[in-house]
């Protein structure tokens, strides 16, 4: 059985997808960029703010579908610019300090809306 998932302490979906989807006790969040839940507003000051932001919307997701960061399996980052790199390792390390799940980063042509950074997670329900 597939679930759709959906909650308002995370951003709605820019487009035709869901926010995440629960299927055989796995979380698959769709990748979440720097956008402010309540205003819809692109964090853009910084790419630590912007990492913290969709982090914080990964964590959001997770937590509505009773998971959390600490169950994440597989994540993945997407860049606009890999010489963030390093600034973003600094910012994910305060999430998972303890619990490094597997994870794949990349620099990207372009991500929606302009945004410094997406970032997407599997995790276990």
């Amino acid at each position: 059985m597939i679930n759709l998932l959906h909650t308002d302490k995370a951003p709605a979906a820019v487009g035709p997808y869901s926010q995440a989807i629960e299927v055989n006790g796995l979380i698959f969040t769709s990748g979440q960029i720097p956008l402010v839940p309540e205003t819809g507003e692109l964090v853009t000051e910084s790419i630590e703010k912007a990492t913290e932001r969709s982090l914080e919307n990964v964590k959001a997701i997770l937590e509505n579908a009773g998971s959390s960061l600490e169950k994440a399996v597989k994540v993945n980052i997407f860049l606009a610019d890999i010489n963030d790199f390093g600034k973003v390792n600094e910012i994910y390390g305060k999430y998972f300090s303890d619990h490094k799940p597997a994870r794949s980063c990349v620099e990207v042509a372009n991500l929606p809306k302009g945004a410094l950074i997406e970032i997407e997670a599997i995790a276990e329900k």
